[in-house]
């Protein structure tokens, strides 16, 4: 409750007092008695009336959230220029009238679903795409009032400003604009480009029409039942392709890993020939070289002794065919004194 609501409270309260007191007064007057103090007391109240009527219907309290417009017959236009801010007011009373204004942010909504716009029904924007696609569009306008131009809004709009301004504006820019987008377009790689296009031209116009645009929201986009079963069965298609492409990939990756295996096989083979091979040479040179030690190391007199060695330790006798020498010459055992 303000002060306003509160004077005019009271003032009805007068009003009913003074014309209680009134009706006592001919009461008394038709009974033939006294009626002086009486006729004071309606002096009081009518004048207490009257005045707390002209107070509460002159003071006027805007809200924090409100902006005023004053309607009035005195002077030029009808309205005053300056429109009335939060707190109280005075305004000449039963010559002039406000009209309020809310300056929160509002939100009109075009959809689909026909619970969640200000039209029941669907309500969304049918576009048809530069590649003569269908698609419909759901999409919310956040604006609200210019506060510093609230007298031309109501001189213009009055209070129709959302049927008469929002929402044809709103619906022709979305047309034009996703006009010039392919389906494609829209709804993946230059989606975000065209709700900015959309933003740009709506803050032009709300700002031609004392409006100030907060956001605009770019809700949902669906397609006609056709291109989205298209759109489906191409999407199907390239993931098959794609599970083809991987396959061939996997073939091809296990190919490598085979070709790789055996190559690693046939150089590990050429390394353990080769090993083997240098193994085998340097076997052959420290045999030629013993060999080539050996031979050089063997005289008659050593191969003489080494012959005795071998013969089994019981051999005393040994047979030679008849006319045949030693196998070996025996070593010269006689020893030469030297006087």
């Amino acid at each position: 409750m303000n002060i306003s609501t509160l004077l005019q409270g009271i003032a009805s309260f007068a009003w009913i007092g003074f014309i209680g007191v009134l009706v006592t007064i001919f009461i008394r007057v038709s009974r033939n008695q006294p009626a002086k103090g009486l006729s004071t007391l309606v002096i009081v109240l009518l004048v207490a009336a009257i005045l707390l009527t002209a107070l509460g219907a002159g003071i006027v309290f805007i809200e924090p959230d409100q902006m005023a417009i004053v309607v009035t017959v005195i002077g030029k236009g009808g309205i005053r220029q300056d429109a009335l801010t939060a707190g109280l007011h005075w305004i000449v009373p039963f010559a002039e009238r406000v009209e309020r204004y809310s300056i929160l942010n509002q939100t009109y909504t075009m959809s689909a679903v026909g619970t969640e716009g200000q039209v029941s029904g669907d309500d969304s924007i049918q576009v048809r795409t530069k590649d003569g696609q269908q698609v419909y569009i759901d999409a919310s306008v956040i604006y609200a009032i210019d506060p510093l131009k609230t007298t031309d809004l109501y001189r213009t709009w009055r209070f129709d400003y959302e049927n008469g301004l929002v929402r044809p504006q709103s619906r022709g820019v979305i047309c034009n604009v996703a006009s010039q987008y392919g389906v494609e377009e829209i709804v993946s790689t230059k989606r975000d480009e065209m709700q900015a296009a959309i933003t740009e031209e709506l803050t032009a116009i709300f700002a031609d029409n004392n409006l100030v645009l907060r956001d605009f929201v770019l809700r949902n986009i669906r397609f006609s039942d056709e291109y989205a079963l298209a759109v489906e069965q191409k999407q199907i298609a390239e993931q098959q392709a794609q599970q083809a492409k991987f396959v061939v990939e996997s073939k091809k990756q296990e190919a490598e890993q085979a070709r790789q295996v055996a190559q690693g096989q046939a150089d590990a083979a050429v390394i353990a020939a080769q090993g083997a091979a240098e193994a085998r040479l340097i076997q052959a040179k420290a045999e030629a070289e013993a060999n080539q030690l050996l031979s050089q190391s063997l005289t008659p007199t050593l191969l003489q002794y080494q012959y005795i060695l071998k013969l089994a330790p019981g051999v005393q006798t040994i047979f030679v065919p008849s006319g045949n020498q030693f196998i070996l010459p025996l070593p010269d055992t006689t020893t030469t004194t030297t006087p």
